[in-house]
């Protein structure tokens, strides 16, 4: 089956958003190498902390953004899929992903902790709201009409 130009765009835009979601799940990795925001971040919103109770709780965070990841990345090789084999629910499936993604992504950048800070950094939560441009894209792109020929 030919697919329309939009829907080869919306399946370039998810390939983006897959790549954005594998630099996403990894920047947080490459902070704990390098920068330490998130050490410092926590460190600052707990100063009590001793360094093994800061070191867990990082490494409990990156813990659960590598699982958030890998659920992002299945959702966009399991969108692509659907568009390309031409499924008539991949248009709301897209949607429902991108709400999704959208929500944890919004969850990430704005939930408080006990301190009253965010619990990620804002440099990391909005690393972590990249994808969900793409996806955004990808679904304007699905749900576009066709122009009359």
């Amino acid at each position: 089956m030919t697919k329309t130009r939009h829907e080869r765009m919306a399946i370039g835009a998810m390939y983006t958003g897959l790549g954005l979601t594998v630099v996403a799940t990894t920047v947080p990795y490459v902070d704990r190498a390098t920068t330490r925001l998130l050490a410092d971040h926590i460190r600052a919103g707990y100063p009590t902390y001793t360094q093994a109770r800061v070191d867990s709780a990082v490494s409990t965070y990156l813990i659960l953004l590598s699982v958030i990841g890998a659920l992002g990345v299945i959702a966009w090789l399991w969108t692509v899929w659907a568009v390309k084999a031409g499924k008539r629910w991949a248009r709301p499936a897209a949607t429902v992903m991108f709400v999704l993604g959208t929500s944890v992504g919004l969850t990430g950048l704005f939930t408080r902790d006990t301190s009253g800070a965010t619990g990620l950094p804002p440099a990391l939560g909005w690393a972590g709201m990249a994808p969900s441009l793409a996806a955004l894209l990808a679904v304007m792109l699905l749900w576009r009409r066709p122009r009359p020929v």
